[in-house]
């Protein structure tokens, strides 16, 4: 008879023999599970595979600029940038063809080149001709072509190919293919690059972001709060929402995935990590089931805020956006238990270069632990074999 019992403990940040035990059997590794998105956790994410092979990446699928713009206008479909970027960063890279395969997902056409001599770049890719493609070993070549293929047949006639990303096309090929079951487009390539861990959307769907701002102005697409490629934010987000898309006005519902629940509550720790705050982190919460899910889920719960600049986090310092944190899991699991939703904040306050001041006593003062440790380099940055080896240490 199998007994599940709870026991609290403490644990040394960071615990070198713990460490040291993963890394000798990484295979066997614990399940630590990101909300993410973006490039920010890459680094960390090459680094955490030595150590465990069953970590588990939630990505958000509503990014709505660069290279992802296009294929979601002209496609109507969720956003695969990300997706890509952590299947690449979680490949075995010892194995025969990776390189090459990342080389070529890597790869963006030029932004000065014309539309003719894209296409027919395109369209050596699909023959195979393309020495970035000749390179790769089948079977991976063979359903890369098939995948390009699909999305050169697919292609609108005004699609812009400059500054394309060649693996999103890939990708974007393969959600056509599988009648837009992404998921088993993400399952399929994490599987032919021994991807050491899951990867996954937060939900399958095309759908955008709306921030509302504490001044009552609204701001559709991700795209237009992150400061990237519009001015920065003048005024706090207050709320975020999801809209159907970037003209609508009106938000809308969405349930996740019961494979991406079971995944939550299954998980050996849950990181909130660097990265974007809200079209990243916050923006996964939205969906319904989530927060439940968190709450439901009997391990740590961990919030790791930006060193450096976030144009999004105007305004707001490290406590508000746990607080917001902490209320957005809270709404879905319909609980009043700040335990159930988030336990400890990781901050540097010796040399970690914080936006904005971090108040320990107004974190503490939310029901939340307060971890101040050494993980940012000298130069104030986050350094990614440190975060790795706290939150390994953590589980």
């Amino acid at each position: 008879m199998t007994v599940r019992i709870e026991l609290s403990r403490s644990v040394l940040l960071p615990d070198e023999l713990k460490i040291a035990r993963y890394g000798r059997a990484p295979e066997l590794g614990p399940k630590i599970l990101f909300f993410t998105g973006g490039s920010a956790l890459k680094e960390t994410s090459r680094i955490l595979k030595r150590y465990t092979h069953n970590s588990i990446h939630v990505m958000t699928p509503f990014d709505s600029g660069g290279s992802s713009a296009e294929l979601r206008r002209t496609m109507h479909m969720l956003s695969v940038g990300d997706l890509r970027n952590r299947i690449m960063a979680l490949a075995e890279e010892s194995s025969l063809g990776n390189p090459d395969i990342r080389r070529l997902f890597s790869t963006r056409f030029p932004s000065d080149a014309s539309q003719e001599s894209l296409v027919e770049r395109l369209e050596a890719m699909v023959r195979g001709d393309e020495p970035l493609v000749r390179d790769v070993p089948t079977p991976m070549r063979r359903l890369i072509r098939t995948f390009l293929r699909v999305f050169l047949d697919h292609m609108p006639r005004d699609f812009d190919l400059r500054k394309a990303s060649v693996g999103n096309l890939i990708l974007g090929g393969g959600y056509h293919q599988y009648d837009g079951d992404m998921d088993s487009v993400v399952f399929l390539f994490s599987q032919l690059v021994e991807a050491r861990g899951v990867v996954l959307p937060v939900v399958d769907a095309d759908l955008h972001l709306m921030a509302t701002l504490e001044d009552g102005s609204q701001v559709a697409g991700q795209h237009n709060f992150t400061g990237k490629e519009t001015a920065p934010l003048t005024s706090p987000i207050k709320t975020l929402s999801l809209i159907d898309g970037l003209a609508s006005q009106e938000s809308t519902t969405i349930e996740s995935h019961p494979k991406v629940r079971e995944l939550i509550e299954s998980a050996d720790l849950i990181v909130f990590p660097i990265g974007s705050f809200y079209s990243s982190v916050l923006c996964q919460l939205l969906p319904g089931g989530i927060g439940a899910s968190i709450a439901k889920a009997r391990c740590p719960k961990v919030y790791v805020p930006n060193m450096g600049h976030d144009p999004e986090v105007v305004g707001s310092p490290p406590h508000r956006l746990a607080s917001q944190l902490i209320e957005a899991i809270a709404l879905d699991a319909g609980t009043s238990a700040v335990e159930e939703c988030l336990n400890v904040v990781l901050v540097d306050t010796h040399k970690g270069r914080y936006q904005q001041d971090v108040d320990r006593a107004a974190i503490e003062a939310l029901g939340v632990k307060v971890a101040d440790v050494s993980m940012a380099s000298e130069e104030g940055f986050i350094e990614a074999e440190k975060l790795s080896a706290l939150l390994l240490s953590m589980v």
